[in-house]
């Protein structure tokens, strides 16, 4: 990627968080139409389709960042690029309702990123559409107690890392 595209990319990124914190549809619809004149000189750019399809999800068109999410995996995305992008597509495909994809996506994700917390509990959330509920709780207490502070919790920790791998066992006196 040459100089000048980078530093324009760049600025885009800029601007497309800018509207992303602020929740503002225009400067997410800017940062958009940029992105998208950007992948015309550069269509195979990896980096581009995946900030095209982060535009697009944050500006609530769920169903168009699948494909340039899709793009920028089959373009050989990496890093942390594609660990966000992971989560990105397997979210959408989650949103909407398309279960399988959405578990398969986010477990290559947590797969290739296990430290990634998001990725985990998207993961969760996703098994829990699908109706694996035990593996579901199961990552969700054990992110809480691996991230939790609340001393509350913490005293009960041994306990409930103990229960959220055996959620379904009961003990007879």
């Amino acid at each position: 990627m040459n100089q000048s595209l980078r530093e324009r990319l760049d600025e885009t990124i800029a601007l497309r968080e800018e509207g992303r914190a602020k929740q503002d549809m225009v400067i997410l619809n800017e940062a958009r139409t940029q992105l998208i004149k950007m992948s015309e000189e550069d269509p195979q750019n990896a980096e581009i389709n995946y900030q095209i399809g982060i535009a697009h999800d944050n500006s609530g068109f769920t169903k168009e960042a699948i494909t340039y999410y899709v793009k920028a995996i089959d373009q050989g995305l990496s890093g942390s690029d594609l660990e966000r992008c992971l989560l990105g597509l397997g979210s959408s495909y989650r949103l909407l309702g398309q279960y399988d994809k959405a578990v398969e996506t986010l477990h290559k994700g947590v797969t290739h990123f296990p430290d990634h917390r998001g990725l985990q509990i998207f993961y969760s959330i996703a098994l829990y559409n699908k109706g694996r509920y035990k593996e579901a709780m199961e990552i969700a207490l054990m992110n809480l107690m691996e991230t939790t502070n609340d001393e509350k919790l913490q005293y009960f920790k041994k306990g409930i890392t103990f229960y959220a791998q055996h959620l379904d066992e009961t003990w007879d006196d």
